[in-house]
C-alpha cells in the first residue's frame, strides 16, 4: 500500500483549530493540542448556552410582568389567564416592555383584564 503523506489536509485543520483559538489565553491559542481542546469546550458552551440565554429571558420577563401586575393586586398567573380569556395575544417579552416603558398602557392592558 502506498504511503499517506496528510500534509495539506493536516495543515489545514490545525490552522483552522488556531483560527478558532484566537483570543484564548496561553498555551490555549497557540499549540495545537490544547487549542483543539479549549475550542471543543468553548463550542460545546457556547451551544448551550444559547439555549440557556433564551430560558434565562423568558425568566427575567416573567418576574418583571409578575411585578407589574401584583402592583395592581393580580399575580402573574392570574393575569395571563385573564389576557387569554380575553383574547389579548401579547406574548411575554412584549408585555414586560409595556410593563417597563408606558406603565399608563399596562394599567389599561389591567383594567380590560379585571373586567
Amino acid at each position: 500500500m502506498t504511503r499517506v503523506k496528510r500534509g495539506n489536509v493536516a495543515r489545514k485543520r490545525r490552522k483552522q483549530v488556531l483560527k478558532l483559538a484566537t483570543g484564548f489565553r496561553g498555551s490555549s491559542s497557540k499549540l495545537f493540542r490544547t487549542a483543539q481542546q479549549q475550542t471543543m469546550k468553548a463550542l460545546s458552551y457556547s451551544y448551550r448556552d444559547r439555549q440557556q440565554k433564551k430560558r434565562e429571558f423568558c425568566g427575567l420577563w416573567i418576574t418583571r410582568l409578575n411585578a407589574a401586575a401584583r402592583f395592581y393586586g393580580l399575580n402573574y398567573n392570574e393575569f395571563r389567564h385573564n389576557l387569554k380569556k380575553a383574547g389579548i395575544q401579547l406574548n411575554r417579552k412584549v408585555l414586560s416592555q409595556v410593563a417597563l416603558r408606558d406603565p399608563a398602557a399596562f394599567e389599561q392592558l389591567v383594567f380590560l383584564v379585571k373586567n
